[in-house]
C-alpha cells in the first residue's frame, strides 16, 4: 500500500507500557433493561418487527432522486462497535431502520484485499478493476502514462444523472481528490496522482498525463458538478500559493485551480466558492448554481477535534452541514438530482488503530443520513448507505453487557494480562501492544488511558499503516424500489440498481413522453435474459 503523503497522522504516535498493575476491573454496570430477562420480551419484540415487516408493502415507484453514502472502512463490526458508542448494543443506527437490507463482494479484479479506487469505480461506475486505480479498465496495468484511453476509460453514475437532466452534487470529508470521490468524475492509473507533483513522481509526463485535481476542474462531467464540498485544497493550489489558512499549495506546474474553477463556472450560471463553515451557512442556495467548499488544505478534521475546538468548530462544517446544505441547493432541480456522500475519516482513523475516532466518524454519518432521511420523501427519493470494504478491527472476548467498548474486554487465561474488547489484526499499534523489551511478550493495555481520543488499539502484526479486510460489506436502502438491494451479490451491481430506479444511464428515456418507458424497460430486460439462457444452452 502506498503511504498517502497528507495523511492526518501525527508524527509521536508511541506509547511506553510500565510494570505490572493491577487486574482489577472497573465495576460492571448493567447494560440492559430489566425486561430482557423476561421471554415475553424477545416474543414480542420478534412479533413486533414481523408486524412491522408485513405491513410495509415494497415501493415500486422509480426515484426522482438519489442520494448515496459510502461509509469508507465502515466494517460490520464498525457499526456494531458504534452502537456501543452510542450507548448499548441493542441501539440502532439511523440507517439501520431502513427496510431493506443486502451484502456485497468487495474485492479487486487483481487483489483479494481491495482499497478505496478499485471499489469506487464498482460502486460508482459499475465495473470492478484493478488495485490502486480509477474507472481505468482491468487490461491496462497500474502506472501507466499512455494507454487507449477511449477503449478503456469509463463514466458512472453522476454522468448518467448529468444526461438525464439531473442535478450532481459531491461531499466528502477527505480530500476531494481522494480515491473515493475521484470514482465519481476522474480516470487515473495511479489513485495517488492527485497532483502534477505524484504524476511527475511515477516518470509520466503531467503535460500529458491529468492529475486527479485537473480533472475535477476540467472534466466535463466535474464541471457540471453543482455541489462539491470537501477538503483538499493543497492539490489544487500551486507550492508559491498560500491557502486562506496560510498553507502553501503542493502543485509544481503553478496552476491555481481554485481560481480556474471560479472562472469557468462564472460563465456557467450563479456560482460561489467557500472555505469556512460560516461561509457554507450563509450560502443562499436558492441563488447559487455552482458551489465549490474546500475547509481544510489536506482532510479535513475529525469530529471530536471540532468538539474540543470552538474556534475549529466555527471554521470547519460537519458532514450533516455538508449534507444539509447540499441536498437544500440540490433540490431545487425539477428532474431530481443524484448527490454522493462519503464519510471519509472512518478509513483514516481505522489505518491508525484510532478506533475512538473511528467510531465517532461513524456515528457522525448516522447522523447525516438521518438528516438527509429526514429532510426528503420516501416516496421519490431513495437512500443507499453502504462501505467500500472493511477494515481489520474486531470485536472480541466475552465482555459483559455494559461494559466501555473502548476499554478492556477481559483477561487472557495465558499471559493474565487484560485486552482490549476493540483490536486490530495489524498496525502501527504493534509497538504498543507488545513491550520495547521483548516483543513476544504482551504490554499491559490497563496502563494505557482509553478517554483519549488517539488512543492506538491493540494490533497483532507490525505494520506502518493497518490495512483494510476482505470481508463482505452491508448495504442500506430505503426510498423507492429499496426491495432491490436485497441479498448478497457483486458490489459492482450497485449503480446498476440506483441507475434503475432513478432511470438514469441505460434505462433513461429521452422522450418527452415516459409512458412507455416502463413497459420498454421491461422488453429489454426479458430479451437480455432470454439472450443469456440461449448461449448457456
Amino acid at each position: 500500500r502506498e503511504p498517502d503523503g497528507h495523511s492526518r497522522r501525527g508524527k509521536d504516535g508511541s506509547f511506553k507500557s510500565g510494570a505490572a498493575s493491577s487486574r482489577s476491573q472497573t465495576p460492571q454496570v448493567q447494560g440492559f433493561h430489566e425486561r430482557e430477562l423476561e421471554t415475553d420480551y424477545w416474543l414480542e419484540q420478534a412479533q413486533q418487527t414481523l408486524a412491522q415487516k408485513l405491513a410495509t408493502p415494497p415501493n415500486t415507484d422509480h426515484a426522482k432522486n438519489v442520494i448515496f453514502f459510502i461509509g469508507d472502512g465502515m466494517s460490520s463490526q464498525t457499526v456494531a462497535a458504534t452502537r456501543m458508542y452510542l450507548g448499548n448494543e441493542a441501539n440502532f443506527l439511523s440507517f439501520e431502520n431502513f427496510k431493506d437490507l443486502g451484502s456485497v463482494r468487495t474485492y479487486c479484479v487483481n487483489r483479494q484485499v481491495s482499497d478505496s479506487s478499485c471499489t469506487a469505480t464498482a460502486y460508482l461506475s459499475g465495473v470492478k478493476i484493478n488495485y490502486g486505480m480509477v474507472n481505468i479498465a482491468a487490461s491496462v496495468d497500474r502506472y501507466a502514462c499512455e494507454y487507449d484511453r477511449n477503449a478503456s476509460d469509463f463514466d458512472g453514475l453522476l454522468k448518467w444523472a448529468q444526461d438525464a437532466g439531473k442535478s450532481t452534487g459531491i461531499v466528502t470529508t477527505t480530500k476531494i481528490t481522494h480515491a473515493t470521490p475521484a470514482g465519481a468524475y476522474a480516470s487515473s492509473a495511479n489513485r495517488y496522482w492527485e497532483n502534477d507533483v505524484e504524476v511527475a513522481s511515477s516518470d509520466c509526463d503531467p503535460s500529458r498525463v491529468d492529475d486527479i485535481a485537473e480533472q475535477l476542474v476540467d472534466k466535463e462531467v466535474a464541471q457540471r458538478f453543482n455541489v462539491v464540498l470537501g477538503g483538499g485544497r493543497g492539490n489544487l493550489l500551486p507550492k508559491e500559493t498560500m491557502d486562506e489558512e496560510g498553507k502553501p499549495g503542493y502543485r509544481e506546474d503553478g496552476k491555481n485551480l481554485i481560481e480556474q474553477w471560479k472562472q469557468t463556472h462564472e460563465t456557467m450560471g450563479r456560482s460561489q466558492y467557500v472555505w469556512n463553515r460560516e461561509q457554507l451557512m450563509s450560502v443562499d442556495t436558492a441563488n447559487t448554481d455552482y458551489l465549490l467548499g474546500l475547509f481544510e488544505s489536506g482532510h479535513m478534521k475529525y469530529n471530536l477535534e471540532l468538539k474540543d475546538n470552538s474556534e475549529a468548530s466555527r471554521m470547519e462544517p460537519t458532514l450533516e452541514d455538508m449534507t444539509r446544505k447540499a441536498i437544500e441547493l440540490l433540490q431545487r432541480n425539477k428532474n431530481g438530482y443524484v448527490l454522493f456522500v462519503e464519510g471519509g475519516l472512518i478509513d483514516v482513523a481505522h489505518h491508525e488503530t484510532w478506533a475512538r475516532l473511528a467510531l465517532d466518524e461513524t456515528a457522525e454519518m448516522a447522523k447525516a443520513i438521518d438528516t438527509a432521511r429526514k429532510m426528503t420523501s420516501e416516496q421519490d427519493t431513495l437512500i443507499v448507505v453502504s462501505s467500500d470494504h472493511s477494515h481489520t478491527m474486531t470485536y472480541n472476548g466475552y465482555p459483559k453487557r455494559g461494559n466501555d467498548i473502548l476499554g478492556l474486554g477481559d483477561i487472557s487465561d495465558e499471559d493474565l494480562l487484560p485486552y482490549t474488547t476493540l483490536s486490530y489484526a495489524n498496525g502501527l499499534s504493534y509497538y504498543t501492544t507488545y513491550t520495547e523489551e521483548n516483543h513476544a511478550i504482551r504490554a499491559d493495555p490497563s496502563k494505557y488511558d482509553y478517554k483519549q481520543t488517539d488512543m492506538r488499539y491493540m494490533a497483532m502484526v507490525p505494520m506502518d499503516a493497518e490495512t483494510h479486510g476482505g470481508d463482505d460489506v452491508g448495504v442500506w436502502a430505503s426510498g423507492p424500489m429499496s426491495h432491490l438491494f436485497r441479498g448478497v451479490y457483486e458490489q459492482n451491481t450497485i449503480p446498476y440498481l440506483i441507475s434503475y430506479i432513478a432511470q438514469i444511464g441505460d434505462y433513461y428515456e429521452r422522450s418527452d413522453s415516459g409512458a412507455g418507458q416502463p413497459l420498454a424497460v421491461c422488453l429489454s430486460l426479458l430479451l437480455g435474459c432470454s439472450i443469456a439462457v440461449l448461449m448457456r444452452r
